[in-house]
């Protein structure tokens, strides 16, 4: 295994985008590919991140660093 965080990542795209969808064309592929990304990027919770979205984590993040800063 070369980086597991990166065959996990590439299993989860073939298996959640790639065997689901047939694309006819390279354009339709790109589209589908981009849409499951931001799904993944965005609004997805990630156990990683105690089951919040990527969004909610920066969020709470910068929200923690704002108050940290003002003690």
């Amino acid at each position: 295994m070369q980086n597991g965080f990166v065959e996990s990542f590439n299993g989860r795209l073939r298996d959640e985008c790639l065997n689901e969808h047939l694309s006819p064309t390279l354009r339709h592929a790109r589209h589908l590919i981009a849409a499951w990304r931001d799904d993944y990027n965005h609004h997805r919770p990630h156990t990683s991140l105690d089951g919040l979205t990527p969004w909610e984590y920066h969020r709470r993040s910068a929200k923690d660093q704002t108050l940290n800063r003002a003690n």
